[in-house]
């Protein structure tokens, strides 16, 4: 007797809408109208930004640990990242050093830090953490990552020998770096950084010059954080012995070098990390079927994202993939191992609209994939 299929759901939330356990809930009804009989699983995803934490907690179990951490500004806040199974631990960057947590008028990338995310690094190891994940995105940062250092215990100092805060003005004032007080607790953990961006840590394509200008810097700061990055880069190289002004460097402000230098990380893809994090090789043993999806398709949708990631997955495996997606733009091009996208809009309308009737519209087009799912194995019993 042929076996009943078996159909995995590994969307992204459709921002503002519908959540990835939405999602799953409203295609698993539609497989079951269909294919009555039928088993599926699902696992909320993400790709690296907001929204991170929450997935992986939600797919792996663990804890939503609440740690009280300094923000952008040095004022304290109170920032939550992942505990997971098996001493891992996933700390979103934007939770203590993000820009939502500033007011517009505050931003200002020569005083801002990303020491807080230092703490929640430092948080993480002394609950046992052994394996830290760091989500690099959302910063409104540009400190290079010098305050993570201060806060793993590295001091930064002048050419004076006074002691420097670490925020973005002190690019420029940093001569040497004294490792000596950093935590024995980094040397006994792996690190990786989740990173889809690489642009380097200097220069036109750099974190300052890139970046700089969207966390409240002016022309004028954007050189000068530029030079100081400069500086930045030959202390590290003095520092480690190596070159950090490498691809994906720039995150975060830079962030991403001073992962590399002082943690160690590895950089991986944001999404291939989820993936990882959540087995989802193993998830995909026997699946017949994978649906993905996120809120809006378009050009960047096969570089990186979820619907990427989870399409590359599957055509590894040799399990077809589909996305339904909210909207999609004419640029949206297919990722390898994606065999269809489904848009869930079924008649011109405004997005207040859209996004009102969303559950809705999501529910028809789920009735529909699995509709014609259902009709293409009715046709190929007939050959």
């Amino acid at each position: 007797m042929k076996r009943a299929p078996r159909f995995v759901f590994a969307s992204d939330s459709l921002k503002g809408t519908l959540s990835s356990a939405d999602a799953a809930r409203l295609l698993g009804a539609a497989a079951e109208r269909h294919f009555p009989g039928c088993s599926w699983a699902a696992v909320p995803m993400a790709d690296g930004g907001e929204g991170t934490v929450d997935a992986l907690l939600a797919a792996c179990g663990g804890e939503r640990v609440l740690a009280a951490a300094s923000d952008p500004l040095g004022r304290p806040v109170e920032a939550a990242y992942a505990l997971l199974p098996g001493g891992r631990a996933v700390i979103e960057m934007a939770a203590a050093s993000g820009l939502p947590l500033l007011a517009p008028d505050e931003r200002d990338p020569l005083a801002t830090s990303t020491y807080g995310t230092g703490q929640l690094v430092m948080d993480a190891l002394a609950r046992g953490a052994r394996d830290v994940t760091v989500a690099l995105g959302g910063s409104a940062t540009n400190d290079g990552g010098m305050g993570l250092a201060r806060a793993l215990g590295a001091r930064l100092l002048d050419a004076d020998g006074r002691e420097l805060a670490g925020c973005g003005a002190d690019l420029e004032r940093v001569a040497r770096v004294d490792l000596s007080g950093v935590s024995p607790l980094v040397a006994g953990a792996s690190f990786t950084m989740m990173c889809d961006v690489d642009n380097p840590l200097v220069g036109p394509e750099g974190a300052s010059f890139v970046f700089g200008p969207q966390k409240g810097a002016s022309p004028e700061v954007v050189r000068r954080l530029d030079d100081g990055m400069g500086n930045w880069a030959c202390v590290l190289r003095k520092t480690f012995g190596r070159d950090f002004d490498v691809p994906g460097a720039g995150a975060a402000g830079g962030l991403g070098a001073a992962c590399l230098a002082f943690l160690g990380a590895e950089s991986v893809s944001g999404v291939r990390r989820v993936l990882d994090l959540v087995g989802f090789d193993e998830l995909l043993a026997g699946a017949d079927l994978c649906v993905t999806g996120e809120g809006h398709a378009d050009a960047q949708t096969a570089r990186g994202k979820v619907v990427s990631g989870v399409a590359a997955a599957c055509e590894r495996a040799g399990v077809p993939c589909v996305a339904v997606v909210g909207g999609m733009s004419a640029d949206a091009g297919a990722a390898p191992g994606l065999c269809a996208m489904v848009p869930t809009a079924i008649d011109a309308m405004p997005l207040d609209e859209a996004l009102a009737r969303a559950e809705e519209l999501y529910a028809l087009a789920a009735e529909r994939l699995f509709s014609l799912i259902a009709l293409g194995c009715e046709l190929g019993k007939r050959q």
